[in-house]
């Protein structure tokens, strides 16, 4: 704890000590990372924004003295330009759409249901008991923020929170 506190410390005194040696993602990373992460060169620049301390200049600026090293690997991908970002983290999954084999009564933590795509999805969260049960109903199981789902059977019924483990 006393080293973050160091640090903190010495990063107030001297704040643009430890940014000076901030080196830009473009420069950090090769071609296929770059890819691999799959931010558009705006996103890319923002993110490089956000790390240091000073605005990143639009156009590359020349990495730090490397030895240089020759590619066999042909031209390299560039970095998505046009690539759409998901808005909210997690939303960008589809939902599900099935019935659920046999009869819905209700459901509690631990009930699973059987859908006829062959998933299955445990209750975490939620509790409901139906006033009659419903014969092979139709559901939508639907994402929500962080990895979270959410099962519906009706849009005037609560949702339970799911979790699929087949």
């Amino acid at each position: 704890m006393v080293r973050v506190w160091s640090a903190l410390l010495l990063m107030s005194v001297v704040p643009g000590a430890w940014a000076q040696a901030y080196v830009p993602l473009e420069q950090r990373l090769s071609p296929q990372q770059l890819q691999r992460v799959g931010l558009t060169l705006a996103q890319l620049r923002m993110l490089d924004g956000m790390l240091s301390s000073s605005p990143v200049p639009s156009a590359p600026v020349a990495a730090p003295s490397a030895p240089a090293v020759a590619s066999t690997a042909g031209p390299a991908p560039a970095v998505a330009q046009d690539a759409p970002a998901p808005a909210v983290l997690g939303l960008d999954e589809a939902a599900v759409a099935s019935r659920v084999q046999g009869d819905v009564a209700g459901w509690a933590p631990g009930t699973v249901f059987s859908l006829a795509n062959g998933q299955q999805w445990k209750v975490l969260k939620g509790r409901l008991t139906l006033r009659r049960p419903l014969a092979s109903p139709e559901v939508a199981v639907m994402p929500g923020l962080a990895g979270r789902w959410f099962l519906q059977l009706d849009e005037d019924l609560p949702r339970a929170r799911v979790y699929r483990i087949r």
